[in-house]
């Protein structure tokens, strides 16, 4: 459908009067949802609103080549059967074969798997680093799973055969840096550093957050977990900077809250790739990059590990697209909570050069 922000709406039992809209960021597009949503409640619009982000990376549209569906809509225009003789003039036996899409930039033609190898070579990430903070991901998620903190993030949902999911299925907690580094290069062969271990990987997805004015959220009901206080989206060049997005939009919402990276105490940030992951921590602590490319007289900082995704992240938990911003908006809040933290800063990048960060600070009744 080309608005399935209207049809979930419709199927869940949302009253029809309810307008929804969907929109396209990417990776990043369920936190364009929710900052819609803000930017609606400020206005004086709506007083609140669900959004999310819905992805099935299991049942991609395939499509017949260009020359092929052409002829297919030219068949709206027959009106008798022998006009169906000319259906296979000018179509070659090629032009049956289906057109299998992929995931590259439609700018550079270059997958995102591309992209980073080439980002991590430029700022000097190796395999080894990538593969050992592949390995932290999935040790952490399932470290999670096992304490139950991303049971209550998770809604059971059935297949329609009688199986109940109710857990993510992509953490690899046998994982080990010896399996990590027998895989080859997926992408850049044979000297790339980004593989199938070290990336995130594609899974079917859904996810959805209530965003509410304060006043409204308390008098219906609600306990808020968490205040949105600062966003931003950014744009960068989509050839060798794909993926570092973050990296010029954390500085931008902490100036704007005032605040240095040691004030956060909860750090959620996408992990597209171990490398981009690896490559945005670095340039945030890179004196040179803040004075060439953020215009800045000295570095952003250090994200502290220890404070960094505790939960795991997409290459663990997976990256569904538009379904992972809300998911890491909700694990922020509730690590918030959790950790008894006041302040949480989201950060993530999306095809097309794009990113984008945001902080939250933790609701005090």
């Amino acid at each position: 459908t080309s608005n399935v922000g209207r049809e979930a709406a419709l199927a869940s039992g949302i009253p029809e009067d309810v307008p929804a809209t969907t929109l396209s960021m990417a990776c990043i597009s369920s936190n364009v949802a929710i900052t819609s949503a803000v930017e609606a409640i400020k206005t004086g619009q709506i007083t609140g609103a669900l959004a999310g982000g819905v992805e099935v990376m299991s049942d991609i549209p395939i499509r017949f080549r260009k020359r092929f569906r052409q002829k297919l809509l030219e068949t709206q225009k027959y009106k008798k059967p022998t006009d169906w003789i000319q259906f296979f003039r000018g179509i070659s036996p090629s032009d049956l074969l289906p057109e299998i899409p992929s995931i590259s930039e439609f700018s550079t033609g270059e997958t995102m798997g591309e992209s980073c190898d080439k980002m991590a070579a430029k700022y000097g990430v190796e395999r080894k680093e990538q593969d050992a903070y592949a390995l932290r991901s999935h040790q952490l998620a399932f470290k999670a799973q096992q304490e139950e903190h991303l049971r209550d993030e998770i809604f059971p949902v059935s297949t329609g055969k009688g199986d109940l999911i109710s857990a993510d299925n992509g953490i690899r907690e046998d994982s080990t840096m010896e399996k990590l580094e027998s895989l080859r290069p997926a992408f850049v062969k044979p000297h790339g550093t980004v593989t199938a271990g070290n990336s995130s990987f594609l899974t079917d997805g859904a996810s959805a957050a209530l965003i509410m004015e304060k006043k409204t959220a308390l008098k219906s009901g609600y306990t808020p977990k968490a205040i949105i206080r600062s966003y931003t989206y950014v744009a960068q060049r989509p050839g060798d900077e794909l993926l570092i997005g973050p990296a010029f939009a954390i500085p931008e919402v902490l100036d704007e809250m005032e605040l240095t990276l040691d004030e956060i105490d909860v750090f959620e940030f996408h992990e597209a790739f171990a490398g981009q992951m690896l490559t945005v921590l670095k340039a945030l602590d890179s004196d040179e990059f803040a004075k060439e490319r953020l215009d800045r007289d000295e570095k952003v900082g250090k994200v502290p590990y220890e404070k960094l995704n505790r939960w795991g992240g997409s290459l663990s938990i997976g990256h569904p697209f538009a379904a992972t911003g809300v998911r890491i908006v909700t694990t922020a809040a509730n690590r918030l909570i959790d950790e008894d933290g006041k302040y949480a800063l989201v950060a993530a990048c999306a095809a097309g050069g794009q990113g984008h960060a945001m902080i939250l600070e933790r609701f005090e009744s």
